[in-house]
């Protein structure tokens, strides 16, 4: 026992009935199927079995591939030196496994291509085989292999003139004759094979009066010459073989297939499906104010924050995964948790924005690290950052009595080289109403405390490039000032002022 490539388990045997011992492989049905598919090889095919790289894994026949190599040569399944003792052996090995599996011929599908075509034709006719399917087959086979002289010694032993008639005439003669009518025939081959004209085209009228002979003529700009016609129309060839495999023969008729333009200018159909693609390019990614991009947090539950101007709601994602789904209010603002610890490490997220009609944004990527807090250090819970430390060689500030704690910033990092022009910076503020801030003495603008002391402040304007330092105040309802927060940080790629 053996398993054809991609695994379906084979045996593989020698039937001795006959005067030529016949090579074959054999696979069982899937799930009681009452049919068996023979299957005859073409030229060149690795150890001479057809059809054997896995593309009949999951037909629910049963298969039995037979090996065309008689004494080390091929024999188109016919004679050795004029012998047809093969022939009648090749039939040995079919009705063997016919009778063994309680078949009759009518449950029964010739099949090959090329060489094996022209094998699937002579058996199928000359033996009552119900279903016939023969792809870019030779009829003329004695003149065919002139051209290969030591295939033509093999069968013919001497190669005359008469050999070569009678071989000729083999398949010929069987349709002229009549022979099994009530055959199921499709038969395959294209303009684009080079052996069209001298070895299919004189023979189709022969089978006039056949009850349902079907050809099918590809004229594809993908067909270069005969060995490309069978592959082209792979899956027509499938769903055939399973349409009588499941003991339904369709009537085709003569048919012509293909007509591809590969060549065709596809620039209106491209121009709407950019227009009605759910990812529209002018719908811009959310921003992402917390955590920072490239940061580090210190909590393991962390909040993200930001805006997400013409979304409806978000969508999270982490490796492939889908993590949530927050809304956006009207204002543009979001928040989100995702309401279990996160990992320690490195998290690559990625977030876009949702409308209202289901198109996407643009996607946002941030990545943060997820640390274990150092020791010593506090912070506020859910936050994931640590408050800002004062600058190296000044005091901290001291608060006044009842004055807040100074402000929590979380964005940006404290000596983040941060993409402008549009920056916002964002935070939390305990006991606080609002966060003022200053630059440079002059005042940028104010931020709202939300109940939960989340801030975020969009000023609206460009940054210039360069570094900046910005202090923060926390004022709560009375009005008193926390200590400052200083935050420092570098905008790059903005508009210089």
């Amino acid at each position: 026992m053996s398993k054809a490539a991609p695994g379906r388990p084979l045996h593989t045997g020698i039937d001795n009935s006959g005067t030529f011992p016949v090579e074959y492989r054999f696979a069982h049905a899937r799930n009681g199927n009452r049919h068996l598919v023979v299957v005859f090889a073409n030229f060149s095919v690795p150890g001479d079995y057809g059809w054997s790289n896995g593309v009949f894994d999951t037909l629910r026949s049963n298969v039995l591939w037979i090996r065309d190599r008689f004494h080390g040569k091929n024999s188109y399944y016919l004679c050795k030196g004029m012998d047809f003792g093969l022939e009648r052996s090749v039939v040995s090995l079919i009705s063997n496994v016919l009778n063994s599996l309680g078949l009759t011929p009518d449950q029964c599908t010739m099949w090959g291509g090329s060489k094996g075509g022209s094998a699937a034709l002579y058996f199928g006719l000359k033996y009552g085989f119900r279903n016939i399917v023969s792809m870019v087959p030779q009829f003329r086979i004695g003149s065919y292999v002139l051209q290969y002289p030591s295939i033509a010694e093999h069968m013919m032993g001497e190669v005359t003139e008469q050999n070569t008639h009678v071989i000729d005439d083999a398949i010929p003669s069987l349709v002229r004759a009549g022979a099994n009518r009530g055959a199921n025939i499709y038969i395959l081959s294209s303009p684009q094979d080079e052996q069209f004209k001298e070895q299919v085209e004189p023979f189709l009228p022969l089978f006039a009066g056949y009850e349902n002979l079907n050809f099918i003529f590809s004229d594809s700009p993908h067909i270069v010459d005969h060995a490309h016609v069978t592959g082209r129309n792979l899956p027509v060839l499938m769903g055939l073989v399973n349409f009588l495999i499941d003991g339904i023969a369709p009537r085709i008729g003569f048919v012509r297939s293909g007509g591809e333009q590969p060549d065709r200018d596809t620039s209106a159909i491209d121009a709407y499906l950019k227009a009605t693609s759910q990812v529209q390019e002018s719908f811009a990614a959310p921003v992402v104010h917390t955590p920072p991009t490239g940061g580090t947090v210190y909590e393991r539950s962390v909040t993200f924050t930001g805006i997400a101007p013409g979304a409806a709601r978000l969508s999270v994602w982490e490796h492939g995964k889908f993590l949530g789904a927050p809304e956006v209010a009207p204002d543009g603002t979001w928040s989100w948790e995702l309401g279990r610890p996160w990992s320690v490490g490195d998290h690559p997220v990625r977030i876009l924005g949702v409308d209202a009609a289901g198109y996407h944004s643009q996607r946002a990527e941030i990545t943060f690290t997820v640390a274990e807090a150092p020791e010593g250090a506090e912070h506020p819970a859910g936050t994931g950052a640590v408050p800002r430390q004062a600058p190296p060689g000044e005091a901290p500030p001291l608060p006044s009595a009842g004055a807040p704690p100074a402000p929590v910033v979380v964005v940006p990092g404290s000596g983040h080289q941060v993409r402008g022009p549009l920056i916002g910076i964002a935070g939390y503020a305990e006991g606080a109403v609002r966060v003022d801030f200053v630059e440079d003495g002059m005042r940028l603008g104010v931020a709202p405390v939300a109940p939960d002391t989340r801030w975020a402040f969009e000023p609206g304007w460009s940054w210039a490039e360069g570094e900046h330092t910005v202090e923060c105040r926390a004022v709560d309802a009375s009005g008193q000032e926390s200590p400052r927060t200083v935050v420092r940080f570098g905008v790059v790629h903005a508009h210089r002022s």
